[in-house]
């Protein structure tokens, strides 16, 4: 038995409902918790390990192959923006740990949106943030497709090329349907294949780091102020996902203590290995070269060891991190869309759960992402598919603000008699930097994308009016018959 996870009974409450004497939290309007039954043999409660493996495999996906080529026209000064962007996903990750530990519950952003600013917040939350997700998949799985083509040629075939893509996604799918226990076995096993050759390549490139092919600190020409935005606006991107444990939270086992944890420790292990890689390849691969290059880590290691095999050894890690990623980011895309829809705010089927994994959710989503494969591959405009994925940059963003946002609400409204001024102060400074490097964010996806991103994001609005309207009735027929 497992106790489902509710959203708090008053959306403006500051703070949850204190937990029953099993540690369930009371249903709406105080009723007894509801509980789900769960088979102990499919699902099973993330521990710290498999919490952090989470947070390390959707931040990293497939980008890490790239970063180092994206980011070498600037020169070596793009290294500061990797340490920027370091502190503030680390900020970032500690308010969504307060906010976990002050909330633990499934739906991360969406829980603690709602519980500060009411229902609309919430929805917006777990809308955006839904997406993020299914568009983000979509992404990757056309990015695995291009690595699967340097082994096997199947770009010569439409067909062939949408069939793998289609792979790419169900396959995770599938296992996210079989339980909560594969979930995490999945996780754990593509986090380690992912980060076994990243490590050896990050590390091993140090023995042959020539500081001479580092090149220019500031290799674009303008200000530094302007090349750090600039390459922070490539990079930004590569940090979503600190928040994956938090929208977990519910599956994650003691999470007023693991959720904070496995948030920090993953971004501080992503963090090490994005900057390690980028250093390493920096100093392997001549700047002239890096900068045109199309696979930096197959340079990288064809120098390393000679011979031309890199390339293929390179497009299986990064197929292996992609699966990696799509397996986590599958799980998250559903949770959030659960958690509103038991409060009303989406369609009920979205509540249906089956070995602890939101079945409805997770069919839906990787079927949306499988559509826009398919119109990517046959449409023949790649700028649509691409302006989808620059409006993931923002729309993961919002319920960044949202969730930062709560959290200085909630200091400002608590009982600051209670606390002490020196842990107010800095939870209050940590919010706001965590909150001012959400607004980076937003800027650096660009006024296109925040512009087609607003498109999508008020879209919702009527979605939102439907299910507004149905609570409403729902409500006002209970409060006629209150005996039922």
């Amino acid at each position: 038995m497992s106790t489902a996870p509710t959203a708090p009974p008053a959306p403006t409450a500051p703070a949850p409902t204190a937990p029953g004497p099993s540690g369930a939290t009371p249903g709406p309007s105080g009723s007894a918790p509801e509980r789900e039954p769960l088979s102990s043999k499919h699902a099973r409660r993330f521990g710290l390990p498999v919490a952090t493996a989470l947070v390390m495999g959707n931040i990293i996906g497939g980008g890490i192959f790239l970063l180092p080529a994206s980011v070498a026209p600037f020169g070596t000064i793009s290294l500061l923006a990797f340490g920027v962007l370091t502190l503030g996903a680390i900020a970032l990750a500690l308010v969504f740990g307060k906010l976990a530990r002050r909330l633990p519950q499934t739906g991360g952003p969406y829980v603690y949106a709602r519980a500060a600013f009411g229902d609309f917040a919430g929805f917006l939350a777990a809308w955006s943030y839904w997406i993020t997700a299914w568009v983000s998949n979509a992404a990757l799985a056309v990015a695995a497709v291009g690595y699967l083509d340097v082994i096997v040629p199947v770009h010569e075939s439409t067909l062939a090329t949408i069939a793998a893509a289609l792979a790419f996604q169900w396959l995770p799918g599938l296992a996210n349907l079989a339980g909560t226990r594969y979930v995490g076995a999945v996780q754990i096993v593509a986090t380690v294949l992912k980060f076994v050759p990243l490590i050896l390549v990050a590390v091993g490139g140090f023995f042959f780091f020539d500081p001479d092919n580092l090149g220019p600190f500031q290799a674009s020409g303008g200000s530094a102020l302007g090349a750090v935005s600039a390459s922070a606006a490539i990079l930004l991107f590569s940090y979503l996902g600190v928040e994956s444990a938090a929208v977990s939270a519910g599956e994650v086992r003691d999470p007023r203590r693991n959720v904070g944890r496995a948030t920090v420790l993953g971004t501080l292990g992503a963090a090490a290995v994005y900057l390690l890689g980028t250093l390493s390849v920096f100093g392997t691969v001549a700047h002239d070269r890096l900068v045109g290059s199309t696979a930096p880590f197959s340079d990288a290691t064809n120098i390393m060891f000679g011979g031309s095999w890199g390339g293929v050894a390179v497009a299986v890690m990064a197929m292996v991190s992609i699966l990696g990623a799509l397996n986590g980011w599958t799980l998250l895309s559903a949770q959030a869309p659960y958690a509103a829809a038991r409060d009303g705010l989406f369609p009920k089927a979205f509540t249906v759960k089956r070995r602890g994994v939101p079945t409805v959710g997770v069919v839906v989503t990787v079927a949306l992402a499988s559509l826009l494969t398919v119109y990517n591959y046959t449409a023949g405009t790649e700028g649509v598919f691409e302006m989808l994925v620059l409006v993931t940059t923002f729309t993961a963003t919002v319920p960044y603000l949202l969730s930062t946002a709560a959290q200085i609400q909630f200091l400002l409204s608590g009982r600051s008699d209670q606390v002490s001024k020196a842990r107010l102060a800095r939870d209050g400074v940590l919010a706001l930097a965590a909150f001012g490097f959400s607004l980076w964010l937003v800027a650096g996806a660009g006024y296109a994308a925040v512009y087609q991103g607003v498109l999508f994001l008020f879209g919702g609005v009527l979605v939102y009016a439907v299910m507004a309207a149905r609570k409403g009735r729902g409500a006002a027929r209970d409060a006629e018959n209150p005996e039922g």
